[in-house]
């Protein structure tokens, strides 16, 4: 009925029962289950019946930080954003940690390419992918999140605060080494919150390997919800421009950086493409920078502590620890930067 080899973290012949259960029609054939990405953040798995494709999508393994692995969360935001103009993939089913062990979701596969290696990159239309990347990310925070029934996702009021004290207190729940600068990073950037602060549905984690690229070029879904809420859209701008080119010559195992790759933009350029979009003014852009540097470096640390503990699920996880001192260090950077960028 199901492969003599399940994935770990997935049981695939009680998650076969459900879905023939709860989705009748769904299945036609035999289900089988693949691990397509893990260690980093929740679990991905690709499912077929030899018919059709869909992904399950669970809570890493072992030692999981609160609040950072919401299920119900991703999937009441994909349910939300999906008639929009934002696109995502359709959500199908969710369920509580009955079935295989873990609180997980269904939703139908994106088709199209996730961008992670070099090659994919120079085979690509740079300018046009920054385009995209960007105007995806200003349609979002364009959108009225009553309108879509999300008004109660966060609260904006004072989201900066609460977010540089929240990692402060995910390092604390992942503690298993000194890494000089990291505590003083989180402390610079709490005494010196950007005064004007604005309020849109944030993404959390947006950067180019966090979408799907279509074979025309355009972006036909973006991944990744878990960290979604009501805050300040310019975290999200940050993150991505710290994926684009702001971890530029370091050895990560994560995805090729669009800036490392001959041809494409500046992150600068994507910053003046987003403001123009939104409208919104950049001058403390350099706080956001080294905000999502630190977010970084302590999830890095987190996926470090588990990798300790042998509970990643993946490849190159356990060198991500080795890649935070130098977050750190380009945190500091950029707060001592007098401009944005």
């Amino acid at each position: 009925m199901a492969q003599t080899t399940a994935p770990p973290g997935v049981a695939v012949p009680p998650l076969e029962a459900f879905l023939r259960a709860e989705c009748p029609g769904l299945l036609t054939g035999p289900l089988r289950a693949e691990l397509l990405s893990g260690g980093r953040s929740n679990l991905t798995y690709l499912l077929t019946d030899g018919h059709r494709r869909w992904v399950l999508r669970r809570p890493p393994l072992g030692h999981v930080l609160a609040t950072a692995h919401d299920m119900d969360r991703e999937y009441r935001v994909l349910g939300a954003l999906h008639p929009t103009d934002v696109p995502v993939p359709r959500p199908i089913i969710q369920a509580g940690p009955d079935v295989i062990g873990a609180s997980f979701y269904v939703m139908d596969f994106a088709d199209g390419d996730v961008l992670r290696d070099r090659a994919q990159l120079e085979a690509a239309n740079p300018t046009a992918l920054a385009g995209q990347l960007v105007d995806v990310l200003a349609r979002l925070h364009r959108l009225d999140p009553a309108a879509v029934g999300l008004a109660d996702l966060g609260r904006p009021v004072g989201y900066l605060e609460r977010q540089v004290r929240r990692w402060g207190r995910q390092l604390a729940a992942s503690r298993s080494r000194d890494v000089p600068g990291l505590d003083e990073l989180g402390h610079r950037l709490g005494k010196r919150l950007p005064a004007h602060q604005r309020a849109a549905i944030v993404h959390g984690d947006y950067r180019l390997d966090n979408v799907v690229v279509g074979g025309d070029g355009t972006i036909t879904a973006v991944l990744d919800w878990e960290m979604a809420t009501l805050g300040d859209p310019l975290t999200d701008l940050a993150s991505t421009l710290i994926w684009w080119d702001g971890i530029s010559g370091l050895d990560s195992p994560v995805a090729a950086v669009p800036g490392d790759v001959p041809g494409f933009p500046p992150g600068s350029t994507l910053a003046e493409h987003y403001a123009r979009a939104t409208g919104h003014d950049l001058a403390d852009l350099a706080w956001y920078l080294g905000f999502a540097y630190y977010k970084i470096a302590v999830i890095f640390e987190g996926i470090h502590y588990r990798a300790q503990q042998g509970l990643t699920v993946g490849e190159g996880f356990d060198r991500l620890g080795a890649l935070v001192p130098d977050l750190v260090e380009r945190g500091h950077g950029a707060l001592t930067t007098p401009t944005s960028r």
